[in-house]
């Protein structure tokens, strides 16, 4: 497959390399922009998963025998490939999990529940979504830490002028979304670790939006946790990764038990294999973990920096057509703070009812709280409509986008 540059990226070829897109519908073909809920899959993607189960499949670590091996080799070579994306010193500090949701909960109990006490602090903010926010919010309780909220400016960015305020040293955990599955605001990862290692607490960051649309860099950023779900870049649902600095991941106890996470079981006790296994207990998602790999290798053969750029000039001329539409309101700092995610209520039309009437214009659009109640409560709306955008849309997305909206306007006689 041939690099695609900035300056040559080509959407329809892009596009063309995902099956489901290419679809005739009566609409014509879909115009996709919920990404940000999952990406869909790219042929190769698919391939490898048909190819795995239909040439070599076994189960991982358990037998020597040709097909086992291969399984072996192949989840390795995944791993590696992941952490080069991403950053990292070595495939050892990948451990694959269920997804975010899971990664995120393995974080909070299996490194925090030991640590926290009464008077200790867990610092968040009001844009997580629930999987980064539910955890913490658990942990605290169970330990009798306290939660506090770093605050939000107008626009949806964090306000930097509180860090200092916010993150003391009773802070243990900071843990932040790298970018905002509504607002789409993009966060200052790098700063906040810093911050939170001068005064001896962790980073833990949620890079479930960020990862796909953007480069990662794990060392860079010094943060000592990562988590992130391979659904969103184009990988198959039901894996996800955690990645942690070395020390970090010796320090995390297991939550869940069983087969492979072991060393050694005894009547009386049992003693836990080195990482990653060890956060890896029962049968891996095996075929999804390697397919994710091929994921990798597809954004890098695309060009994750090309991809990027595309998808921001989506967001930048999709912010400003929707912005024409009377009563529009968009949500969150403008296009130069944010990823391709764009969250908006029209004035006098309900997001469910606007989606549905996108829908019937083949416009596949999500809308409600997005798993982030506690944010639109501070936003003072019950939901929104979310437009997010990924390699595959175009420009004529854009367009479908808002003649749709005004289609569902003139129905709904708001014109």
């Amino acid at each position: 497959m041939s690099r695609i540059t900035p300056s040559s990226f080509d959407a329809e070829s892009v596009r063309s390399q995902f099956p489901v897109l290419n679809r005739e519908l009566k609409q014509g073909r879909p115009v996709f922009l919920d990404s940000a809920a999952s990406a869909q899959k790219p042929s190769a993607v698919i391939a490898k998963e048909r190819e795995v189960e239909e040439q070599y499949f076994a189960n991982a670590y358990r037998g020597r025998y040709s097909f086992g091996a291969r399984i072996d080799e192949e989840l390795e070579a995944s791993r590696k490939k992941i952490a080069s994306f991403i950053g990292a010193a070595s495939g050892s500090q990948i451990a694959f999990t269920a997804g975010t949701t899971l990664g995120l909960n393995q974080v909070a109990f299996g490194w925090g529940r030991s640590r926290l006490q009464p008077g200790d602090e867990v610092v968040i903010t009001p844009m997580e979504h629930h999987a980064n926010f539910v955890p913490w919010q658990q942990l605290v309780r169970e330990t009798g830490a306290t939660l506090k909220m770093l605050p939000l400016t107008a626009d949806g960015r964090l306000d930097v002028t509180a860090f200092d305020d916010v993150i003391t040293r009773r802070t243990k955990i900071v843990a932040v979304c790298t970018m905002s599955n509504v607002l789409g605001t993009v966060n200052p990862v790098s700063d906040l670790a810093r911050r939170a290692h001068h005064v001896g607490a962790i980073l833990v960051a949620d890079g479930a939006q960020s990862v796909p649309h953007s480069p990662t860099d794990v060392l860079s950023d010094d943060v000592d946790f990562l988590v992130f779900s391979g659904h969103k870049i184009y990988g198959p649902t039901g894996v996800g990764v955690i990645y942690g600095r070395a020390d970090r991941l010796e320090e995390i106890e297991p939550i869940v038990f069983g087969g492979h996470m072991i060393s050694r079981v005894t009547m009386d006790d049992s003693e836990w294999a080195d990482t990653p296994a060890r956060l890896e207990a029962g049968t891996l998602p095996i075929v999804q973990a390697i397919a994710l790999g091929t994921a990798i290798d597809w954004v890098n053969q695309t060009g994750l920096e090309s991809i990027h750029a595309h998808e921001q000039s989506l967001l930048a001329e999709a912010t400003r057509r929707l912005m024409e539409i009377p009563g529009m309101r968009i949500y969150g700092p403008s296009p130069q703070y944010k990823g391709a995610i764009i969250a908006f209520r029209v004035e006098n039309l309900h997001p469910e009812d606007l989606a549905a009437m996108l829908d019937r214009r083949g416009v596949f659009t999500r809308h409600g709280h997005h798993c982030t109640m506690p944010l639109h409560e501070l936003l003072g709306v019950t939901a929104t409509t979310r437009a997010s955008f990924a390699a595959y849309n175009t420009m004529e997305d854009v367009d479908k986008l808002v003649h749709a909206i005004q289609f569902a306007r003139e129905k709904l006689r708001l014109v």
